[in-house]
């Protein structure tokens, strides 16, 4: 069953496609979630709106949970972007509503969300867009997954946003205070940095040095003799001077201070106001990123630091299950270019290491950065040496990149394992490489363009591994989720996932943290297993890569490293 929900006059507007047609019927916002979970108990039908962001928090906040959903938007972004689907109607059509991006920010109600020109009409056309675009490409199953998998990490994404990331905020105060002092009043510096200003000022005999401002901290650096070009920390490494020690130390605390102070913990982290933890409520942003990977609109939750990481701590009685997969962006290249070589290297064991036992290269560290250097586009240093080495053994895996960087030098695109595709070049790269082959062009000309050839190769080289990296943590979430569902003593259906059903509460690229009840902690991680194992045969069928992880059942996140 399908069930198309829009805005209409007088409240939400549901279509329900079944095997005796369709029957449509408007409700008002304060019936939705009544309507919606007797629906989701009944049917379990596949829910189409225009943007999961803007509908499903009422919902969650309502008491509802839905098994799966068909995005609109995101899908709509990934079919318009699509080589696949680049002569459809959709993808060729002038931009439009479904063409602007959602506002992350404010509180507006679900009607305004979803916008008045996104009426019933225009999602039912929308919808039909979509479908017809899939079913005209070369590869309609694997775009039909990556929908459906973008469609589910978007619930996932609000999800967590409404479940929270259980925080201790008397631990993260502890941390705080052992780091940086007790707490300043506002607008002075905890007492370990002020004192670590005092001892840069004197070294570089700068009485009035503001650290914290990069001007003058150069011109201090600068009238001391240090001659660097920026205050970046890896550049003030390589200096020997003895400002320099507490320089880096400070630049260190004070970033601390900066993402994950007290500040941000009083702005971010609130009690629920039930006994249980605070929570840790941070604006997931799926697909932010051009390949596909999650962003973050406020809170910084894919830069948790490991200074702080003791706060997040599982309630009484629960556990976390912190879950990490190993080298996923190289299993991942080695399973879509079909390199049974070094597949075998990886196959139940560290990849790197995997090269190490073959012979490719002498130890772990030069496998990795062998091995990054090939996903990134390395071609100096250490990197620019071992990369030879990695052509000879795997010409299948470095050829699949290899080709790829190819195109984008050119000026093309390429698509991940499912069908996501690259944005073309802008403009300016274009007129950049057509000025470069003028008769008149110049030296800084040619080596302009060449440059930017390079840099935008460099893109679509990592393009392609770290967009179909993104789609195997899809789904991997996806399956998990469902999983954990089947899991505890509580409902899964409803909003509140501190009914004793195990649920996801944190995702950061290739690693998840599991709130669990404690006593199934451990089928928790069989689950996570289960959903890496699945995941993998998903995208990749038959294909002899394994994704093994680092799973920890914990009762908090330091104690996972």
């Amino acid at each position: 069953m399908k069930v198309v929900l829009a805005a209409a006059r007088g409240g939400v507007q549901l279509s329900v496609s079944g095997p005796d047609g369709v029957t449509t019927s408007t409700v008002t916002d304060d019936d939705l979630p009544a309507t919606v979970r007797a629906l989701e108990r009944d049917h379990r039908p596949r829910w189409v709106w225009a943007d999961t962001s803007a509908v499903y928090p009422r919902l969650l906040r309502g008491g509802v949970r839905v098994e799966r959903c068909h995005d609109l938007r995101l899908c709509h972004v990934i079919l318009r972007r699509a080589r696949a689907t680049a002569d459809s109607p959709l993808a060729t059509a002038d931009p439009g509503p479904w063409d602007l991006a959602s506002d992350p920010t404010g509180e507006p109600t679900l009607l305004d969300d979803i916008g008045p020109a996104l009426d019933p009409a225009e999602v039912h056309a929308e919808h039909a867009r979509q479908l017809e675009a899939v079913s005209l490409s070369a590869a309609p199953g694997r775009l039909r997954l990556l929908l459906a998998a973008e469609s589910v990490g978007a619930l996932v994404a609000a999800e967590m946003a409404h479940d929270g990331l259980p925080w201790d905020r008397a631990v993260h105060d502890r941390l705080l205070t052992e780091l940086l002092g007790p707490q300043p009043r506002p607008g002075a510096r905890p007492v370990v940095l002020e004192e670590l200003a005092g001892r840069i000022r004197r070294h570089l005999g700068a009485p009035g040095l503001n650290p914290d401002s990069p001007v003058e901290l150069l011109r201090a650096l600068h009238s001391a003799g240090i001659e660097v070009r920026t205050t970046r920390k890896w550049e003030l490494a390589e200096v020997d001077h003895p400002a320099i020690a507490p320089l880096l130390e400070y630049k260190k605390l004070a970033r601390l201070l900066s993402a994950n102070g007290w500040a941000w913990m009083d702005a971010w982290v609130r009690p629920p106001g039930d006994g249980s933890r605070a929570r840790f409520r941070p604006d997931y942003v799926p697909g932010g990123v051009v390949t596909g990977r999650w962003a973050t609109s406020g809170g910084g939750a894919l830069q948790l630091p490991k200074q702080i990481r003791a706060a997040v701590a599982a309630d009484p009685g629960w556990k976390l299950v912190v879950a990490d997969v190993a080298q996923l962006e190289p299993r991942v290249l080695a399973a879509m270019s079909g390199d049974e070589q070094m597949a075998r290297a990886g196959r139940g064991t560290d990849l790197y290491q995997g090269l190490v036992d073959q012979g490719i290269v002498d130890t772990r560290a030069h496998a990795k950065i062998a091995m990054l250097g090939a996903l990134y586009g390395s071609t100096t240093g250490e990197a620019g040496q071992l990369m030879p080495r990695l052509l000879r053994a795997y010409p299948r895996a470095t050829g699949t990149v290899e080709q790829a960087a190819r195109t984008g030098e050119r000026g093309g695109v390429v698509s991940t394992w499912l069908g996501r595709t690259s944005p073309a070049p802008s403009e300016t790269w274009h007129a950049a490489q057509r000025r470069a082959s003028e008769v008149d062009a110049t030296e800084t000309d040619v080596r302009r363009a060449r440059q930017q050839a390079r840099d935008w190769g460099r893109f679509t080289r990592n393009f392609v591994v770290q967009g179909t990296a993104a789609e195997w943590a899809l789904c991997w979430m996806a399956d998990l989720r469902l999983r954990l569902r089947t899991l505890g003593d509580g409902d899964a259906s409803t909003g509140d996932a501190r009914t004793g059903v195990p649920h996801l509460v944190f995702f950061l690229h290739d690693e998840v943290i599991v709130h669990s009840p404690e006593h199934v902690a451990d089928q928790a991680a069989e689950a996570v297993r289960a959903a890496a194992a699945r995941a993998g045969e998903l995208l990749f069928g038959g294909s002899p890569v394994d994704f093994p992880l680092d799973v920890a059942v914990v009762d908090n996140y330091a104690q996972a490293e």
